[in-house]
């Protein structure tokens, strides 16, 4: 059974032993990942944790992910950018960089209402699926929630969006999971799942305004579920 640090969330400390394979150059491009199964035995951990290892990757740009197939490491073209860990940030820095996500967020609604392709939507709607499937809420669910958002980021058409959108999902990710395990699971997972519905509706109309309206207004209350109040600026 593969080592892993004891002083970190456990989804990061698998993702960080595999992207230091792949900067080390052990696994190259275009190399497949062990499968979830493999994982799970060689770390001693469950499913769930391994497949947040993985979003932490992809979000990370350094893997991609192919339905029944698995996870491949990718040809990174661009210095990836390289935030503060979201678990050592304290209560301001963390309402910083959520303050930092919601414009981009919402442009990258409305960019991808107008540029999406049809994968885009089949995609949005397996994350929406994964969202209300009766499963690990705090961690499974919080990884379909930001898959569905890194899905948006991806329709732009605009290769930086996923880059910074990923970025800061993968350190807000902690905080959302943790506010989760304070919550009532099926109240928020229906409110979820209607702002996200509301989103992914929008894009599928094509129409940029709605689409970044209903991404304000779900950005709004998540930051309101996680106790923060954001500032907007007209």
């Amino acid at each position: 059974m593969e080592q892993i640090e004891r002083n970190t969330h456990l989804p990061t400390r698998i993702a960080k032993q595999f992207a230091q394979r792949i900067h080390d150059g052990a696994l190259k491009p275009g190399d497949k990942l062990p499968t979830e199964h493999a994982m799970a035995q060689s770390f001693g951990v469950s499913r769930t944790v391994v497949r947040e290892a993985i979003a932490q990757l992809r979000n990370e740009g350094l893997v991609e992910t192919r339905q029944g197939v698995g996870a491949f490491v990718v040809e990174r073209q661009f210095r990836h950018i390289r935030l503060e860990d979201g678990q050592r940030m304290d209560k301001h820095a963390f309402s910083d960089l959520f303050q930092l996500r919601v414009p981009l967020e919402i442009e990258a609604a409305g960019i991808a209402a107008a540029h999406h392709r049809a994968e885009h939507l089949i995609q949005l709607d397996d994350s929406l699926a994964r969202i209300a499937l009766p499963l690990d809420w705090n961690t499974e669910g919080v990884a379909a929630d930001l898959d569905f958002h890194r899905i948006i980021a991806q329709a732009t058409g605009n290769e930086y969006f996923p880059q910074f959108i990923g970025a800061i999902a993968d350190r807000v990710g902690h905080v959302i999971i943790a506010a989760r395990e304070q919550t009532m699971p099926d109240e928020i997972r229906a409110i979820t799942i209607t702002e996200h519905t509301a989103i992914r509706d929008a894009i599928r109309a094509r129409d940029p305004v709605a689409a970044r309206q209903a991404m304000r207004f779900h950005l709004t209350g998540s930051a309101q579920r996680v106790g923060l109040a954001l500032r907007f600026y007209n």
